[in-house]
């Protein structure tokens, strides 16, 4: 058979060279495909944590309200809703812009601006996972949550806080409002009226029992007395603070933790090709550091899956 024989079909001519293989599919290299296949399974294994939590989120009756569980920051900050995990978000998505510029710098062969502006990647990955190791701190060690223990919830009904003496307090809160249960020292969430009863105690100095407006399991955790209310008039009708939806924790931990390691492995691998960048390795290849571009991928879907992780921890 000739080699240049050709194919018709409806005034399409094809030769037969072109059907012999070795051709990049979509102008993508082997390398780049597998790191989309990768990179799509990775986005169905997110997706399916994140629809969990929203099934269980949703199946619950109350749940704690993001303003309230992450208000806190470095250096002694309170009451700053979502300040500090904005930083966070800031730090990945600046990251994300100079790892396009590594890969605009690759394409033009410049050795020196792929490691510069990989390097600024590094940093920017470094600087969120060290946020991230900070809020898990000061959730694990200052807000004692944990995968089974969610110290964090908020009320169903309105009512009236009761105070040490068992007396009504001014003070009041409506449904949905937030509450933390306390261990050890009070913190920046103190109880009104929690001093005058207990003295110059914290909660280690309590034994467990009923302390009139105030409560101590055998964990050591206090928890705060109130009194309900119908219709603006008190009902009689008297309960105590309990633990958020245990699922909190486990969800948070899993699903930051899992995104985190994505990161933290993302920081390994750019550390290996920016190392290979300011050697010449990929230089030599002159294929315009198309390695870089792959981790640049990877890097870009890291990003995107952690607007979808604040969004639906942080936001909603």
């Amino acid at each position: 058979m000739a080699a240049e024989t050709v194919v018709q079909d409806n005034d399409t001519q094809v030769s037969d060279d072109q059907w012999g293989g070795g051709k990049a599919p979509f102008k993508a290299s082997y390398g780049k495909l597998m790191m989309w296949y990768f990179l799509l399974s990775d986005a169905f294994t997110f997706a399916g944590f994140l629809i969990a939590y929203g099934a269980l989120r949703f199946s619950s009756p109350t749940w704690p309200v993001p303003d309230f569980v992450f208000s806190t920051a470095p250096f002694g900050v309170h009451d700053a809703p979502l300040i500090f995990v904005t930083i966070m978000s800031f730090l990945l998505i600046i990251s994300s812009v100079t790892m396009v510029r590594a890969v605009q710098e690759g394409h033009r062969e410049n050795r020196q601006g792929v490691v510069f502006w990989m390097l600024l990647t590094v940093i920017g990955g470094f600087g969120f996972l060290g946020c991230q190791a900070w809020e898990w701190n000061n959730l694990i060690g200052t807000e004692h949550m944990s995968l089974t223990t969610n110290p964090f919830g908020s009320y169903t009904v309105d009512g009236v806080y009761l105070n040490p003496d068992g007396s009504v307090s001014d003070e009041t809160f409506e449904a949905g409002e937030s509450y933390l249960i306390h261990k050890g020292s009070l913190g920046h969430h103190e109880l009104e009226g929690y001093d005058e009863g207990a003295g110059d105690h914290d909660a280690h100095d309590l034994s467990p029992g009923d302390h009139a407006g105030y409560f101590v399991d055998d964990r050591g955790y206090v928890h705060r007395k109130y009194q309900v209310t119908s219709e603006g008039e008190l009902n009689g009708q008297i309960f105590q603070e309990e633990f958020g939806p245990r699922a909190f924790g486990g969800l948070f931990f899993f699903i930051t933790g899992f995104h985190g390691f994505h990161v933290f492995s993302g920081v390994v691998f750019l550390l290996i090709i920016l190392i290979n960048s300011a050697s010449g390795l990929y230089a030599a290849r002159k294929n315009g550091y198309e390695m870089v571009e792959k981790i640049g991928l990877y890097w870009h879907f890291v990003d995107l899956v952690w607007v979808f992780v604040f969004l639906v921890f942080y936001l909603l």
